[in-house]
């Protein structure tokens, strides 16, 4: 993750804020920066989204194409995700730096979105053992500004809820042999339930206290962050420690319980503005939410 050098005298002034509630920005703890997010905006692709998430951007495609199920689950399809962290976004990302965070991103992903907990990976099964689509999700790291997880993780619930998938009519000629037609008819086309996809919340150690959505100034003062996703219902689907720093059991205990709290707040507004956009078509304009 991109590095960024505090003073002693501003790491100071960040814990002690922190203490007291009062971020930088004026934030309190629990708070999100602004968020602005766009749905249909690569037209190659069968579902996309943008967001912004202060200064963070964040692209990610979705292109589903036919393949082979995997031996263990041969009634399932699956995703696959590739990060690509543009040497634009920050200059840490240049050379090794963006390709070994882009595949930790990825690693992550996987074990986050890659379940039946997450998606119906059933419906995404065409004949069993032997056909099902897989849904390849590319994310562009565009600009990085702290928060990277949490802003994929809402990125790709918008992308996915974006996705159309083409019906499949499959048919059997008078020697089994079986054969793979595809609708070309815009409409006629399978959409995901995205209602139990989670959102990935970080929390960050700052001091004896935690901080959503942290900045790289305050990434900067912190000893260590649990990366928590949680669905809807406030249901913890993965934890994820990181950073060099330790987290005693209360702590871990603490930011799990606001992790949970926080992340299930975050799905409604969310599903709501992605409704809204959608049902306003062609006439829809860029908008924010937990603004």
């Amino acid at each position: 993750m991109a590095a960024v050098q505090v003073s002693e005298a501003e790491k100071v002034y960040i814990v002690h804020g922190v203490r007291d509630d009062l971020r930088l920005d004026g934030r309190g703890c629990e708070d999100y920066r602004h968020m602005e997010i766009e749905t249909d905006v690569v037209s190659n692709t069968d579902g996309s989204a943008k967001i912004s998430l202060g200064l963070t951007d964040v692209l990610v495609g979705v292109k589903a194409e036919i393949g082979k199920p995997k031996p263990m689950v041969p009634d399932e399809g699956y995703l696959e995700f590739f990060v690509d962290c543009s040497a634009n976004a920050t200059p840490e990302f240049e050379g090794r730096g963006g390709e070994e965070l882009g595949v930790e991103l990825s690693n992550t992903l996987y074990k986050v979105f890659n379940n039946r907990h997450s998606v119906d990976l059933r419906s995404l099964c065409i004949c069993p053992g032997e056909n099902c689509w897989v849904l390849y999700v590319d994310v562009l790291l565009l600009q990085c500004d702290g928060n990277l997880f949490d802003a994929i993780s809402i990125a790709i619930k918008a992308a996915l809820f974006n996705t159309r998938i083409p019906k499949v009519h499959v048919s059997e000629d008078e020697e089994g042999v079986k054969e793979i037609e595809l609708s070309d008819d815009p409409y006629d086309c399978m959409r995901l339930n995205v209602e139990n996809v989670p959102c990935v919340v970080t929390l960050c150690k700052i001091g004896h206290r935690h901080v959503v959505d942290a900045t790289l100034q305050e990434k900067a003062c912190s000893v260590a962050s649990l990366l928590i996703s949680v669905t809807h219902r406030g249901m913890v689907t993965c934890v994820r420690k990181m950073g060099g720093g330790s987290l005693d059991p209360e702590s871990i205990f603490e930011m799990t319980e606001a992790g949970k709290r926080v992340g299930k707040a975050l799905h409604a507004p969310l599903m709501e503005l992605l409704q809204k956009e959608e049902s306003l078509g062609k006439k829809r304009q860029k908008v924010g939410f937990l603004g």
